[in-house]
């Protein structure tokens, strides 16, 4: 399977999230890389971030996000 440029896009930005507040939300703007904001998106359409240009996780995007920082946390350690 290859990871596209656009998953690793939306994985990135899922790893920037602060799961350590609900609180704690992203703001991507207009100025940001064309990539970062076409991920957001991707990721708003897949009802993962609550704006189109980040804002709060949804519950899945909560999930999805802890699994990819787990999953990054792991490689990195090893």
């Amino acid at each position: 399977m290859h990871l596209s440029n656009e998953f690793l896009e939306e994985l990135e930005l899922l790893n920037l999230f602060n799961l350590e507040s609900s609180l704690a939300g992203l703001k991507i703007h207009h100025e940001a890389d064309p990539a970062r904001i076409a991920a957001a998106k991707r990721l708003f359409a897949k009802n993962v971030i609550t704006l189109e240009d980040g804002g709060y996780l949804t519950p899945l995007g909560l999930e999805l996000a802890d699994q990819t920082q787990k999953l990054i946390r792991t490689l990195e350690s090893l």
